[in-house]
């Protein structure tokens, strides 16, 4: 009950802060298995996203996050584990560990939505970075969920860099049609279709 009233909390936060609401451009929300994919310029993107998913969504979707990062100190793990149930994979590099996606590809199977951000790091500039490789493997592991692009607007602006408080600015969250892997597309052909969805979601 708790971790129920504490992600109440932090999603109503979220909204009101930044009055951000959800447009579904291409797709409605959904309970089936999806992965939300989106730009990445803020620690505080999958918040925004989670927060804007009707609340039977919300409760099924899980950010993909990384372990280094969120198992630092007990309020992050409680956060991570407890609030967000997030799925934790390791971007160190071992060549030891397993493969990252194998937590996602379990939560996926489990019926649960993931959000990723595939650039694999926040991007301070303007537009996108190159997409990892991640989204391509999952497309080709699980072709029966969907990919679902998504373009947070201005959440960067809301907290600049250097400031100690947020600024009031109006966050927008667009969802756009679902993406597949096509029979015989290469992965670069791919990432680049995959990436420009988000792009294209920028005029809608």
């Amino acid at each position: 009950m708790f971790e129920r009233l504490t992600a109440q909390a932090i999603t109503g936060f979220a909204r009101i802060l930044t009055g951000a609401r959800a447009h579904w451009v291409g797709t409605r929300p959904d309970q089936r298995s999806r992965v939300y994919y989106a730009n990445h310029n803020s620690h505080a993107d999958f918040v925004l996203l989670w927060a804007v998913l009707p609340d039977a969504v919300r409760q099924q979707t899980r950010p993909v996050a990384a372990a280094d990062y969120w198992n630092r100190g007990a309020v992050r793990r409680y956060l991570i584990h407890r609030v967000f149930k997030g799925v934790l994979v390791d971007r160190g590099g071992d060549p030891k560990a397993k493969d990252p996606l194998v937590p996602v590809i379990e939560a996926l199977d489990a019926k649960q939505s993931v959000i990723i951000f595939p650039e694999g790091t926040r991007n301070m500039g303007e537009g996108m970075l190159p997409f990892k490789s991640g989204l391509y493997h999952l497309a080709r592991q699980r072709r029966d969920v969907e990919l679902v692009p998504v373009w947070i607007e201005n959440l960067n602006r809301v907290m600049p860099k250097g400031h100690l408080l947020p600024v009031p600015l109006l966050c927008s969250v667009r969802f756009g049609g679902p993406v597949a892997l096509r029979d015989g597309e290469e992965k670069d052909a791919f990432l680049t279709r995959a990436r420009q969805a988000i792009l294209d979601l920028q005029t809608t």
